[in-house]
């Protein structure tokens, strides 16, 4: 497995990883990740500018057998100016792997990746997004010593007895 920047001719393949990972979030909370008909047409303009191009962002993806088998993305950012962990913050928001079995494999590499681009250039902390229910990730992420600090609660409001 090679962990390596990802480049443009990279995004069909993110694009399709992070399409399936739509999916089966929408199976955890169907209203709060509901896929949106033009989700991929809408997601590639932002995974082009906003993190492959950008040269503040990382983009890192996992090839196997000159296969993409997951992607990380990360940025970094000031911290809420109502916290002050020390420095600044990583986050990190579209992260998956093609199967849940990769996940203590190459996702543990390219968070490890990550967390050495957000080092380098002075963050203090990493922040990754997992669904509730997303037990392999979270799993994998525990394992690398990270923590839960919060969780979204959702409900919907077509009901006025809920």
């Amino acid at each position: 497995m090679i962990i390596r920047p990802a480049t443009e001719a990279d995004l069909p393949a993110i694009l399709e990883l992070a399409a399936e990972r739509r999916k089966e979030y929408a199976t955890y909370s169907p209203l709060f990740w509901r896929v949106a008909e033009d989700a991929a047409e809408q997601q590639a303009p932002f995974f082009r500018n906003q993190r492959i191009q950008n040269p503040h962002a990382l983009t890192l993806v996992a090839e196997d057998d000159q296969r993409i088998v997951g992607f990380v993305m990360a940025t970094i950012h000031a911290a809420p100016p109502v916290y002050n962990p020390g420095g600044p913050v990583c986050s990190i928001d579209d992260f998956t792997v093609a199967t849940p079995d990769l996940w203590r494999t190459v996702g543990e590499e390219l968070v490890r990746a990550a967390k050495k681009w957000a080092r380098e250039r002075g963050a203090v902390l990493i922040v990754v997004v997992a669904g509730q229910q997303d037990a392999a990730k979270r799993a994998m992420l525990a394992a690398t010593g990270a923590n839960v600090a919060s969780e979204w609660w959702v409900q919907a409001l077509d009901d006025e007895t809920t």
